[in-house]
């Protein structure tokens, strides 16, 4: 794996948001993380957002209109600006799952909230047969991307399986893993071991080629925090903890839900509340996502 990334070129200074014509190499001589403004730390976002498909996709669910889209954009941006409240800054990075293109990430950067802030466009169409893929957007000012790479899920036999790639994404001294991994249905159990293995082989590869630190974060589709304060999904009445992250290289990783009042509703069947999805089957429902967003503080 360690051969795989290295045999790549490396990603040139000022290159386009869409960046995928360049693949990722590991930094040798790293000279630290670019410091942000508070005390040596980052602050990082992670949401899957439900199908967010462009209006004019082929793939996009029943009843998708222009305008349901522009709300589904505004959604996010607020939401990230309420985190940016919340924590006294703007997150350095945001990454995503079930988003389906470039263009999706590019309207929600110029027609929101967002359209005056630094960040850029890390994003790759992966085999996903759905068509959504993992994107990053990080901070020109405090984390400025190195290079960036899609790396398949291969099988036993090397060949590449359907799902989303991890998305890896390198700024000096750290690395940026994006995941969503097979879901639960259709007894794919066998598929979410082989990302998870690339996953953990791709954090050993980098570390070993110099890169200090790794964060890996995604959608996991496993519940692998079950005494986690808090839960990402509820389904049939409980909250599971399927969205993480996993960290190396840090002094301090701490992780928090965000589960503001504007992204849940009352949950009528079981009590208590919910994520306020966008779509419940083909009803739309207004809401963002039925995932709830996590954010991570790291400290060098």
């Amino acid at each position: 794996m360690a051969a795989y990334l290295r045999a790549a070129a490396s990603l040139p200074p000022d290159s386009p948001d869409r960046v995928s014509d360049y693949p990722a190499i590991p930094l040798e001589g790293a000279q630290g993380v670019k410091e942000s403004p508070e005390n040596n730390q980052i602050l990082i976002v992670f949401w899957n957002l439900e199908n967010f498909f462009d209006y004019r996709s082929d793939n996009k669910p029943q009843y998708w209109t222009k305008g349901r889209f522009q709300a589904k954009c505004d959604g996010v941006a607020k939401t990230l600006l309420r985190i940016a409240d919340r924590y006294g800054r703007l997150p350095d990075a945001v990454g995503f799952a079930e988003v389906e293109n470039a263009r999706v990430l590019r309207r929600l950067l110029e027609e929101t909230a967002l359209r005056k802030l630094d960040y850029r466009i890390v994003h790759f169409d992966s085999p996903d047969p759905r068509g959504i893929d993992c994107a990053l957007l990080c901070r020109r000012a405090t984390l400025p991307l190195r290079a960036s790479a899609a790396r398949h899920v291969l099988d036993s036999a090397g060949a590449v399986l359907p799902t989303r790639d991890i998305l890896v994404a390198q700024f000096d001294s750290l690395a940026i893993l994006v995941n969503h991994h097979p879901s639960q249905l259709g007894g794919k159990a066998d598929r979410r071991e082989r990302a998870r293995a690339t996953m953990r082989a791709l954090t050993d590869s980098l570390r070993a080629a110099g890169q200090g630190r790794v964060l890996a974060v995604g959608d996991f589709n496993q519940d692998l925090w079950p005494d986690a304060p808090g839960g990402t999904l509820k389904y049939n009445g409980r909250w599971e903890k399927i969205d993480g992250h996993f960290a190396e290289g840090f002094s301090a990783v701490r992780e928090e839900v965000f589960a503001d009042p504007t992204l849940l509703l009352p949950d009528a069947a079981f009590g208590g509340t919910k994520p306020r999805r966008t779509f419940v089957g083909p009803r739309y429902t207004g809401g963002i996502s039925d995932h709830l967003p996590i954010v991570i503080i790291a400290k060098f």
